[in-house]
């Protein structure tokens, strides 16, 4: 038979043993879609013409990550290369990678959009994050809780962005919002610098 103080060695092994590893949690499905999203601070470092697109920049954006995403956005009509050089925007960072025009583009960059007075077409602008935003940042919105972003393919499926999009506007001082939820940075709101009461794609 054993002795009393082998027995208690034997017992004293068992809080050694490996924990189990816990299941990350889900995403909460139940969250406001614009919290399903994720938007971050970026900046354009490297702009191009897209050689088969009429209407399309392709872009490598710096957002914090590895390495810069690669985006293609219909600007051209409103921007030219020198002012899309080295811009801070905001990115839609979780979408699907999908191909324009034969360019894969790994998320979009969120503008406002109005009428021209004089009728003819469309005026576009960056929705710009305030001075003093970090690169990377990753946006909140005013009244919501943390966003808690799903996957590109979640998204994409569940059709998450369409979703969003009638109640994303500028306000009447052109801050970003969504049904009237201010997106906001660490150093303040998001704003189009002129659009006002715009919708925002």
């Amino acid at each position: 038979m054993p002795s009393p103080s082998r027995q208690k060695k034997k017992k004293e092994k068992k809080p050694n043993q490996k924990p189990a590893k816990k299941k990350a949690a889900a995403p909460n499905h139940d969250q406001p879609d614009i919290c399903k999203l994720e938007f971050k601070v970026g900046q354009i470092t490297k702009v191009w013409v897209h050689p088969n697109a009429d209407k399309l920049y392709c872009e490598e954006i710096e957002c914090g990550e590895d390495a810069p995403r690669q985006i293609a956005s219909g600007l051209r009509p409103h921007y030219s290369l020198e002012e899309m050089m080295g811009r801070r925007l905001l990115v839609v960072s979780n979408l699907k990678t999908k191909k324009l025009a034969g360019f894969p583009s790994s998320g979009m960059v969120l503008c406002a959009a109005e009428a021209k007075e004089d009728g003819s077409g469309e005026k576009v602008e960056f929705v710009e994050p305030p001075e003093g935003a970090e690169i990377g940042e990753v946006l909140t919105f005013e009244g919501l809780p943390t966003p808690e972003p799903l996957s590109g393919a979640q998204v994409d499926k569940k059709k998450i962005f369409q979703a969003c999009a009638d109640g994303m506007k500028t306000t009447d001082d052109g801050s970003a919002a969504w049904n009237g939820h201010i997106f906001m940075t660490s150093a303040g709101p998001c704003k189009a610098p002129t659009i006002k009461n715009g919708p925002m794609r």
